[in-house]
């Protein structure tokens, strides 16, 4: 009997705690429900960028935008994509008021640390001060941060890999969206559980390595749509798209 209601509890546990974590989406969620006109930025590295590995289709953002924009109406709402292959996030710092701050966004879209986690461990405060600093940042401005984690990656010899630390760089943005109550869309975990061997994960990976391919960035949008509550496959053409 206490088997089982240690059971119950855990249980209870981790469905409370799920609730918490979607609640996070709730102002977003809001925004998309108004009618007044939303900017959003998507910022990041080359994954955001969307640069050569989607072949000419479409990016998570793109995706995205012809969701909001088309699809649920808002026309008025503009979609804004600055992800720059190979960026990491002090640089993004460095250049947030061209790429981010005047165009006075309620909200900011963040996937980085595919290229930060190449600093290995040393990197790891300087990546966690950095997000620190990009939240207040975005707070001073009055703009909401909505951020993910980056896809996993195919790693044949994995401590030959300059990209290994990449597992602890996820989890650094998993406690910083837990630590500020931040909305987390975790692609990472998602694509673990639903990717259950390394060849169906290649089937997502344009260079079967790290960069995402077009089944890859729906795969990103598809579920991005699921935390933000517009997935509809039933009435959308954009939430049909074939992903392997």
């Amino acid at each position: 009997m206490n088997m089982e209601l240690d059971r119950r509890q855990l249980f209870q546990l981790a469905a409370l705690s799920t609730t918490k974590v979607e609640e996070r989406f709730q102002t977003i969620k809001g925004l998309l429900a108004g009618k007044d006109p939303v900017t959003w930025v998507f910022t990041g590295d080359s994954i955001t960028h969307g640069a050569l590995h989607t072949m000419g289709w479409r990016s998570y953002p793109e995706h995205f935008a012809e969701r909001v924009r088309w699809e649920l109406g808002r026309v008025r709402d503009i979609v804004i994509n600055t992800g720059i292959s190979g960026d990491r996030l002090p640089r993004l710092l460095q250049d947030a008021e061209w790429r981010v701050h005047r165009f006075q966004p309620q909200v900011v879209s963040l996937m980085m640390g595919m290229n930060d986690c190449i600093a290995g461990p040393t990197g790891r405060d300087v990546f966690r001060k950095a997000l620190d600093t990009f939240l207040a940042d975005l707070k001073a401005q009055k703009s909401l941060l909505l951020l993910h984690t980056p896809n996993p990656i195919y790693l044949p010899d994995m401590e030959k890999d300059s990209r290994k630390d990449l597992p602890a760089y996820v989890d650094i943005l998993r406690q910083f969206a837990s630590d500020n109550a931040v909305p987390l869309v975790d692609h990472y975990q998602h694509w673990m559980e639903t990717r259950r061997n390394r060849y169906e994960l290649v089937y997502l990976l344009n260079d079967a390595a790290v960069h995402p391919n077009q089944h890859g960035h729906v795969e990103f949008a598809n579920y991005l749509f699921r935390k933000l509550g517009i997935f509809d496959p039933a009435t959308s053409r954009t939430c049909r798209l074939f992903v392997p």
